[in-house]
């Protein structure tokens, strides 16, 4: 069999390294029929293409050359959508960012849920850090009504029946407690949607408040709500040694 040429790649992989988006959500543009190859639509995610002779437009724009790479760490608020845009009007993360080279979302953090995101626009970083098989540490800290007793704690610990699938070992301490809600810091490296608010109502218990403090390497530290700034070089070095290097 021939082999394919040294010069050619998969589709989504180059939209990923264009910085369109990840390779998992370039998947779901050319399914949903936004991408095109020489002008025809693209039917599928794995045909191969060459960047110097074929022409890729994504919703009609041509995409060649890699922009600038920006990363772009925000304390997402409460009451915002981690989403490019929203059909309704709602605001969301990136309406609260001034820049102009167009970033995504790595990964999701719910409607009421505040903390640590980070916005990109390097498909490949996305990829690795929303990887399952990457393991990457994720800190939050929750508030519930009342008190866990240690049994219960155990069991958040050892992992939870979340609906169709049991979570992995997870570090659940307590921080805080003022007579009414208590406060726990939880330590995952999974992503499902709303696993936390999840695993402690599989214990009995309603989430009332949740942050994200920390992304491997990343933290907040004392960004307000609704706050952005520039990762350090120093912070995207490490992070890519987190997820396997460049």
């Amino acid at each position: 069999m021939r082999s394919l040429e040294p010069s050619k790649v998969r589709l989504q992989k180059y939209m990923a390294l264009c910085g369109i988006a990840s390779r998992r959500h370039s998947e779901i543009m050319i399914a949903l029929g936004k991408v095109s190859i020489n002008g025809e639509i693209a039917k599928q995610p794995y045909i191969m293409i060459d960047p110097l002779n074929d022409e890729v437009k994504v919703e009609g724009k041509k995409i060649s050359e890699k922009p600038r790479e920006v990363y772009i760490l925000i304390n997402k608020p409460r009451g915002v959508l981690t989403t490019l845009d929203d059909p309704f009007g709602r605001k969301t993360v990136v309406s609260l960012i001034d820049q102009n080279v167009r970033v995504y979302p790595v990964g999701r953090l719910d409607f009421d849920t505040e903390g640590l995101l980070l916005l990109t626009n390097d498909g490949e970083l996305t990829f690795k850090l929303t990887h399952p098989g990457k393991e990457v540490e994720k800190e939050y800290y929750a508030q519930v009504l009342g008190r866990l007793d240690l049994e219960k704690v155990k069991r958040l610990r050892a992992g939870v029946d979340i609906g169709g699938y049991v979570t992995a070992p997870a570090i659940i301490e307590e921080v805080g407690f003022d007579g009414k809600l208590t406060t726990y810091k939880i330590i995952i490296k999974e992503g499902k949607k709303r696993q936390i608010r999840r695993m402690f109502e599989a214990v009995g218990f309603t989430v009332k408040y949740l942050k994200r403090e920390r992304i491997g390497n990343l933290r907040l530290g004392d960004l307000k709500p609704g706050q952005w700034r520039y990762l350090s070089p120093s912070e995207l070095e490490n992070l890519k040694n987190i997820v396997g290097g460049n």
